[in-house]
């Protein structure tokens, strides 16, 4: 038996195909995965997210530990609530996780970190935390919903009060506050507009309920990914992990090496990585057969070697199979890739193959 979220009996009642997922009991579908993945990127759906950790970090220098902790620069967060999306690295620049970090005040930050990797991220922070004299507070109290598609953020508003209401869709996108003792940020891992709420644990189940009666869909795992990977957003342990860099996982633009001065932790590493030049790179691709991609297949490349699939699926939305593959850095824009040893085509794609519902891919 795994751990389980507040909404864990929910799920049961509403029919939920429960599995494992990084030692989670969680939904991975109620009905039909393609029929959640259109209702999000058609109306509005909600997924239960308080598997992963909400990690408060107070003290007066919490900022110069995120200097250090992270490879993008919280010196960009001025505003209050404004958000940030960037990677714990090791010393070799290695990504331990990647996380968002909300501004609150000057003396507290909220980060939102995997599940899989709260155990480790949790030591890492508070290791350094230590040094910096800043308290570390794994917010176990506290549930979190996604609710994300067209429709989203007008019918969780609903769910406010007046002034709540015109409060959050008022919101900036990348950016969260509180209100009506709930903290709502306008951000998400489907590549549609919504809202990411935090709120007690104890009130999820009467809130998910609530969004069931204003025709938002309950929604899975299974949706989460095909929709995430269609958004071109990477995940944890498929497409990135301690043994690659962000270069090569199509994350250089979450390193920031200005100022020059911020010496955050596997800076060295990957200021001599960016000298060199990175050997692989992260890319999309686009099946021009018939087939489907899936992690670990292997990827050939006229002349230039070989990669591998990171993540793969069948899109809903565009009605082809895609996937993320970490080819050599002079790789072809055309490909072929070995699915139970029959060699199919492929086109090399610049993700997100799928944004706020339109295919940003040509498909031939």
């Amino acid at each position: 038996m795994g751990r389980k979220t507040p909404l864990f009996e929910l799920h049961r009642e509403l029919g939920a195909r429960i599995v494992d997922f990084s030692g989670w009991d969680m939904p991975v579908q109620y009905s039909s995965q393609i029929g959640e993945h259109h209702a999000v990127r058609r109306a509005a759906g909600v997924f239960d997210v308080s598997h992963m950790c909400v990690i408060d970090l107070k003290g007066a220098r919490v900022r110069p530990l995120l200097q250090r902790l992270l490879a993008n620069d919280v010196g960009k967060l001025l505003s209050a609530g404004k958000a940030l999306y960037g990677c714990l690295l090791n010393e070799a620049g290695g990504i331990i996780d990647d996380l968002i970090v909300y501004f609150l005040s000057d003396s507290w930050f909220r980060a939102v970190v995997n599940a899989g990797t709260r155990d480790k991220d949790l030591v890492w922070i508070r290791r350094h935390a230590h040094e910096f004299g800043v308290e570390v507070l794994e917010r176990t109290d506290l549930a979190m919903l996604a609710v994300q598609g067209p429709e989203a953020r007008a019918k969780t508003a609903k769910l406010l009060s007046a002034a709540g209401a015109d409060t959050a869709l008022a919101l900036e996108r990348f950016s969260g506050r509180e209100i009506d003792a709930l903290f709502v940020a306008r951000t998400g891992y489907t590549g549609e507009d919504g809202f990411e709420v935090m709120l007690p644990a104890s009130e999820a189940t009467r809130v998910w309920r609530e969004l069931n009666s204003l025709g938002v869909a309950s929604c899975g795992l299974g949706a989460r990914d095909t929709l995430r990977l269609e958004a071109g957003m990477n995940l944890y342990g498929n497409d990135m992990d301690e043994s690659t860099h962000p270069f090569e996982s199509g994350l250089a633009w979450t390193v920031a090496m200005e100022p020059r001065g911020r010496p955050f932790i596997g800076r060295e590493a990957l200021a001599a990585i960016r000298s060199q030049g990175s050997p692989r790179k992260l890319v999309g691709l686009l099946l021009e057969d018939r087939g489907v991609l899936r992690g670990h297949q292997k990827v050939l490349i006229p002349g230039d070697g070989a990669g591998e699939i990171t993540s793969g699926t069948f899109s809903p939305t565009l009605e082809r199979s895609i996937a993320f593959a970490r080819v050599p850095a002079a790789a072809a824009d055309k490909v072929q890739v070995d699915i139970r040893g029959k060699l199919l085509n492929a086109r090399v794609v610049q993700p997100p193959f799928v944004r706020l519902g339109k295919a940003l891919v040509q498909l031939q």
